[in-house]
């Protein structure tokens, strides 16, 4: 088993941030590395509820994926399990800081050797798709104030 850990301060409270990952057409718009889109075919943000999407690459190429929201603890915590391969288990939690909100994000393949082989990849992904969020959650606080 491998883990891959990282942390990021939002200047947004826990619920804000809960709201960008509960709602699917905010969600679309932030999930994933740079230069990707995505596609939700199934969205059941619910305990046990099945998330099917593509993510679209810069270079067009289309990646299936498939999911289930394994625990939900509304501006706490979303464990989500991803049902296809490469197969790994993703914690987001959430808790309120000082500055608004501690996220921890812990993804973790149980087959430590599928992990450290897309090491190179997941990395600079997640980081990227927190960058993504943090962009996310800027976006609604400028149109939330007009």
């Amino acid at each position: 088993m491998i883990t891959f850990s990282t942390t990021r301060t939002f200047g947004a409270t826990p619920a804000e941030v809960f709201a960008a990952i509960q709602d699917g057409e905010r969600l679309a718009r932030w999930w994933g590395p740079e230069g990707f889109s995505n596609q939700f075919d199934v969205f059941e943000f619910q305990p046990d509820g099945r998330w099917v999407f593509d993510m679209i690459g810069p270079d067009g190429k289309t990646y299936p994926n498939e999911a289930v929201f394994a625990r939900i603890e509304s501006d706490k915590q979303v464990v989500i399990q991803h049902v296809c391969a490469p197969h790994f288990q993703l914690s987001i939690t959430l808790t309120p800081s000082p500055n608004g909100t501690l996220l921890m994000w812990d993804q973790t393949f149980e087959d430590a050797a599928v992990g450290q082989a897309i090491r190179h990849i997941v990395v600079p992904a997640n980081e990227q798709n927190l960058d993504r969020l943090g962009q996310e959650l800027a976006r609604c606080a400028s149109t939330s104030s007009l």
